[in-house]
């Protein structure tokens, strides 16, 4: 109800490139992976410089001085199967938040854990929305995905930094106990993520155990919140600061509007 409502009194600047056609069109290349696209932006070194550092003040300067270059990545996103396509996304936002940490820091990325939820949210909406609605709702997912991404400086996706996890014997009931129990259950991002990632791995088949382990990854790794630029650093996760609501509301505006 709450991204309802603000998708009712936030409309903003993002939106043009899902209500006007003109915006989706042909792309350089073409791929149906997004970990592939991914992997092209934070190779492409037109994007080198563009920021002096991360956080969400970065979004709106992306748009308006470097569109054509944010729109040449999401446009070559090809959507022929939504449901494989779909799966393919939730892995990518979970790889976004446990394979993207940096070497001896206990923090993850604030804005990726968003990214992660509102996958989940798709979810979700997906089921209870018409069919001929479901390739834009992920494409609406995929641009402030990106969009999030480039801000926060194109970390490489080192998914082995999952894959190799040492799970040490623990399981799904481990990390309900965590999101319960644990020194940060008090906090609901960090629940959240757990929640979303156990939700994504009933879903799909976890063969290689890929959302188990990095659910045990962020369960016993995490230490608090990281991603901010020195505008988000003024002030505690818990506060009010203009760049992270915006970039919420964007992505409960982006998810919402089918």
């Amino acid at each position: 109800m709450e991204a309802l409502g603000l998708t009712t009194t936030s409309y903003n600047y993002l939106h043009k490139y899902l209500d006007e056609t003109l915006y989706t069109r042909s792309s350089t290349y073409g791929t149906s992976s997004p970990i592939e696209i991914f992997e092209r932006v934070a190779a492409d070194k037109r994007f080198d410089g563009l920021f002096e550092h991360r956080g969400g003040s970065n979004i709106e300067t992306l748009f308006k001085h470097h569109e054509e270059l944010i729109l040449e990545h999401w446009n070559a996103w090809q959507i022929s199967n939504p449901t494989k396509q779909f799966e393919d996304s939730q892995r990518a936002a979970t790889a976004l938040l446990a394979a993207t940490q940096e070497s001896g820091t206990n923090e993850f990325d604030f804005f990726f854990v968003h990214l992660l939820t509102t996958s989940h949210a798709v979810r979700i909406l997906l089921p209870m929305i018409p069919v001929k609605y479901h390739t834009n709702v992920l494409r609406q997912w995929w641009l402030l995905t990106l969009a999030i991404y480039i801000a926060q400086l194109r970390p490489v996706i080192d998914q082995k930094m999952v894959l190799d996890y040492d799970l040490g014997g623990k399981d799904w009931s481990w990390i309900d106990k965590q999101a319960v129990e644990g020194k940060w259950s008090m906090d609901a991002h960090y629940v959240k993520g757990l929640r979303a990632m156990k939700e994504a791995a009933g879903t799909w088949e976890d063969k290689d155990m890929f959302y188990l382990k990095a659910g045990v990854k962020f369960g016993e790794g995490f230490a608090g919140w990281g991603g901010f630029g020195p505008l988000d650093a003024e002030e505690s996760v818990g506060s009010s600061l203009k760049s992270r609501s915006d970039c919420i509301k964007s992505t409960s505006n982006l998810v919402t509007d089918a």
